[in-house]
């Protein structure tokens, strides 16, 4: 029998979904957050060249290899104008949930509190109480933003960290400059951490801009930034994220990821230095398509008028939608499954109790495959509410 700390976490929403695909053949799914394509071709290139070396096939350094470490702090530079310096460190993960469940362990003790959003990513929820600690969920305003003033009155003497998501998953809302530094002072003034989830970086449309709030003076200390390779390079198989953390944390996350982990995989690093040195262009490019395609979803969930409320979702691959009907996500996403053939992730899993609510992912769609996908749904959600 599970133990009761284990008991207390929602059952993993993705593989009960994809069960209900399974059984429904020819189900087009706006389920998981994948992107349409994969890594580049000199990602494969640097595997090909280093299969002859026999070290590759030895355990490897606990926190990545000195090359992979390199090329993401020139990223970082360049792009998030985050400096690694000797008071911060870069942790290379099998994924960025690896790299958030190690900041949490190496934070937190059983029973302290962890500030998220609500609706949240529920891996987050997931990993916070899985740890022993203490979600507490801070509601989002209608256009799915933070106040910050509301965050502030959250904190008690058992926060230890506040977590942010941006560009957001699963809203796809982008928050604003002032609003992450405003939370990352907060987390200043109060001594505790500011976890920074920025694994859709790179997925921000409308003229919005992606800010790092690693990389504000004095951020150093206190701030805990979370990257991944799977959305920008198409690498979600291969699972290699990364973290910056203060240089005070090192010891602690050293420890649980070589418990965990010992080492992330070689060759996923090396996938991962050619997606690096590969640079911006080819996902830059490919990122053009979704937003292409992301314009076209709206464009066809227009449709519904009254039957649903969509704020605009500008950035990552998601839209949260909420469904005015009396009935309830899992029961209207099964006649969506059986009936159109179309499925959606329910907001129950976000933690949204108020309402029905889907999270529509179209970053794995092609332009042919979103129009009969979002044609289902609008004719499914028009026929059952």
């Amino acid at each position: 029998m599970e133990c009761h700390r284990i008991q207390a976490v929602q059952q993993p929403i993705i593989p009960t979904v994809a069960e209900l695909i399974r059984l429904n053949p020819g189900t087009i799914s706006l389920g998981q957050g994948v992107v349409y394509y994969g890594p580049p071709p000199l990602a494969f290139d640097k595997i090909r060249e280093c299969l002859g070396d026999s070290t590759t096939h030895k355990y490897g350094v606990v926190d990545g290899e000195s090359w992979l470490r390199q090329a993401i702090s020139k990223k970082l530079l360049v792009e998030n104008l985050l400096e690694v310096s000797g008071k911060n460190r870069i942790v290379v993960t099998a994924g960025s949930n690896m790299g958030f469940y190690n900041a949490i362990l190496a934070i937190a003790d059983h029973g302290d509190e962890v500030i998220l959003q609500s609706p949240y990513y529920f891996n987050h929820e997931m990993a916070v109480t899985m740890a022993g600690c203490k979600p507490v969920l801070v509601k989002t305003q209608a256009d799915f933003h933070w106040n910050v003033g509301k965050v502030a009155d959250a904190i008690t003497e058992k926060t230890k960290a506040i977590v942010t998501i941006s560009p957001n998953n699963p809203t796809g809302a982008v928050y604003s400059q002032s609003t992450l530094q405003n939370i990352n002072e907060l987390c200043r003034e109060h001594g505790i951490y500011h976890i920074c989830d920025e694994a859709y970086e790179h997925f921000v449309f409308e003229g919005n801009r992606h800010f790092s709030p690693g990389s504000m003076p004095h951020a150093v200390n206190y701030t805990i930034s979370l990257y991944s390779l799977s959305k920008s390079y198409g690498f979600a198989s291969w699972r290699i994220g990364y973290m910056v953390i203060p240089e005070h944390l090192y010891g602690a996350v050293r420890k649980i990821q070589d418990t965990i982990l010992i080492c992330p995989p070689v060759v996923s690093q090396l996938v991962a230095l050619g997606a690096t040195l590969e640079g911006s262009a080819y996902r830059d490019e490919r990122i053009k398509i979704i937003e292409k395609v992301r314009r076209s979803a709206l464009e066809k969930l227009k449709s519904l008028g009254q039957v649903i409320d969509m704020p605009s979702a500008e950035g990552a691959f998601y839209m949260l939608l909420r469904v005015h009907t009396d009935q309830d996500d899992m029961s209207l996403l099964r006649a969506l499954i059986t009936q159109f053939r179309i499925a959606a992730i329910p907001g129950s899993a976000f933690g949204i109790q108020d309402g029905c609510y889907f999270r529509v992912a179209y970053g794995s769609l092609q332009q042919a495959t979103v129009e009969e996908g979002m044609d289902r749904l609008v004719m499914g959600l028009k026929t059952l509410v």
